[in-house]
């Protein structure tokens, strides 16, 4: 997928065999194996191809298993896994290669613009730009581009660093599950895939992927342009309720879901309770289309945004988020892209929103695969 990297210790694969993808939250693991089928979605003004649902899961682990993104207890997840995929999968998983993702909250992110370079020098002047944004020495990190932009003159590059000891935990998960990694991935590049197979996914849009500790943003225009993270998912939701309410975390949970930010009898109590954090989030979208505006300029204006992910089943927050930003806001169900055979037992609406990064990783082409 990406078109370089830095001091990266994957092998490099170009096969046509299938994969599938391994997301791994906090205290929470899904699955999910697809493949690409003849069948369109003739919803919307374009069509496109839907993925052939084969087989997906999903199990719970103790949290204690990760400590700041870092996998410590790799063989309490590979456990949780064994048992998930002897006795849990809906459908089957029929590979062992394997595409992960890694918090984006542990990542770091940054569009850089040079001008025309050598492989050597387009190498340097991208490790030289890392030492300078990221309060990490460059020999803890993993560094890899993709170039999202090119004119006449110049070209543009995502740049993503992460901590080696977090790709390198993953991959000893991989390694005691007998798995064969494919693809590391941040959950921001999932999401993007995912999107890309929407009807509307030509115009520019702002992505949110509410996670269970983050919530990832990005601004997506064909590739992705600029991203950033908030601290604060579903799981801080639940509690903020929990706190604001004086009730149990697992009432908190129902009455996230059932009620959130809709009409109920404690919903000004709830929408006061909640609105730091809300707010935090959109003042972090409003920047991210700021920096869009001032890069890009307005021939290709953003014109709506999409949520995803576990922590975005909350009653009303669309809407409360179209109503702060004056900004087209919609959900985006990764099961919408899904061929789905008869029979196929699907889970509840709540829980589907969880699959989003895994389906996104299930959708990466084999035959692109680094």
């Amino acid at each position: 997928m990406l078109v370089g990297s830095i001091d990266n210790k994957l092998p490099y694969f170009i096969t046509a065999k299938p994969l599938f993808g391994l997301d791994i939250g906090n205290g929470s693991l899904k699955v999910m194996q697809t493949e690409q089928g003849p069948q369109t979605d003739a919803v919307g003004s374009s069509a496109k191809q839907l993925s052939r649902l084969i087989g997906y899961g999903s199990a719970r682990f103790d949290k204690a298993a990760l400590n700041n993104g870092v996998v410590v207890k790799p063989e309490v997840i590979a456990a949780s896994a064994k048992k998930l995929f002897a006795n849990h999968l809906i459908g089957d998983i029929t590979t062992r290669r394997v595409a992960m993702t890694i918090p984006s909250y542990r990542t770091f992110t940054r569009s850089l613009t040079l001008p025309e370079l050598t492989s050597k020098e387009l190498d340097e002047a991208i490790k030289n730009e890392a030492e300078q944004y990221i309060p990490v020495p460059l020999d803890q990190l993993y560094i890899d581009y993709e170039l999202i932009r090119s004119t006449k003159d110049e070209h543009e590059f995502l740049v993503v660093a992460v901590p080696k000891e977090i790709v390198d935990s993953y991959l000893e998960l991989a390694a005691i599950m007998e798995l064969e990694p494919m693809l590391i991935e941040t959950t921001m590049s999932s999401a993007a895939r995912l999107f890309s197979h929407d009807y509307q996914s030509d115009v520019p849009t702002v992505i949110i992927d509410f996670g269970s500790l983050s919530s990832d943003i990005s601004i997506v225009d064909g590739n992705m342009l600029t991203a950033s993270t908030v601290q604060g998912g579903g799981e801080s939701f639940t509690k903020t309720i929990q706190q604001t309410l004086h009730v149990t975390h697992e009432e908190a949970h129902v009455i996230k879901v059932r009620y959130g930010l809709g009409v109920s009898k404690r919903q000004d109590e709830l929408n006061k309770g909640l609105q730091p954090l809300l707010e935090q989030i959109t003042k972090e979208i409003r920047r991210l289309i700021r920096y869009y505006e001032e890069h890009y300029g307005s021939e290709r204006p953003i014109s709506q945004m999409v949520t995803l992910g576990g922590g975005s089943n909350i009653p009303g927050l669309n809407e409360y988020l179209t109503d702060r930003l004056r900004l087209a806001v919609r959900p985006c169900d990764p099961w919408q892209y899904l061929d789905v055979e008869r029979g196929f037992r699907l889970p509840d609406h709540a829980d589907k929103l969880m699959f989003a990064t895994a389906a996104g990783l299930s959708m990466a082409n084999p035959k692109e695969v680094f």
